[in-house]
């Protein structure tokens, strides 16, 4: 006859073996996208840095900080609009390709009788920015797997 703490200990030696015969000794554990979390040498994720200096490129920089992850433009004016200027800061805030791991903050100036003043930007200009640097850094992540 089995004793009453006996019969309490059978459930959690079974439960305690399924839980060990889960895991599979490692052996059938999904391997895991190392790509989405490549940082090569700097300190944020190389295809949100090289995406974001890619789109970018058009503008004078004024400040490349792979290890901070900022970039910072010099004031950039349009030739057809020649009045109005637009300096960027973009923060790359993570190692990994996630959405979240990317901010563009955005100023806008215009030319008021040879003054610079500050104006607002217009709405779903840091968006598209943003957008647009996602969207290429998921190009580059895919022609890099793939």
């Amino acid at each position: 006859m089995i004793s009453f703490r006996a019969a309490l200990s059978l459930p959690l030696i079974g439960v305690t073996a399924l839980g060990l015969s889960a895991c599979g000794g490692g052996r059938d554990a999904p391997q895991v996208d190392i790509a989405a979390a490549q940082t090569t040498q700097i300190g944020v994720n190389a295809f949100l840095w090289r995406a974001s200096l890619e789109t970018l490129a058009f503008m004078p920089m004024a400040q490349v900080d792979s290890d901070g992850g900022v970039i910072v433009t010099d004031w950039y004016a349009n030739p057809q609009v020649p009045e109005e200027r637009v300096k960027l800061t973009v923060y790359i805030l993570d190692r990994t390709l996630r959405a979240d791991g990317l901010r563009v903050a955005a100023v806008r100036q215009q030319n008021n009788g040879g003054n610079w003043v500050d104006v607002p930007v217009r709405a779903g200009t840091v968006q598209k920015l943003e957008e647009a640097i996602l969207s290429r850094a998921r190009d580059l992540r895919r022609s890099q797997i793939g």
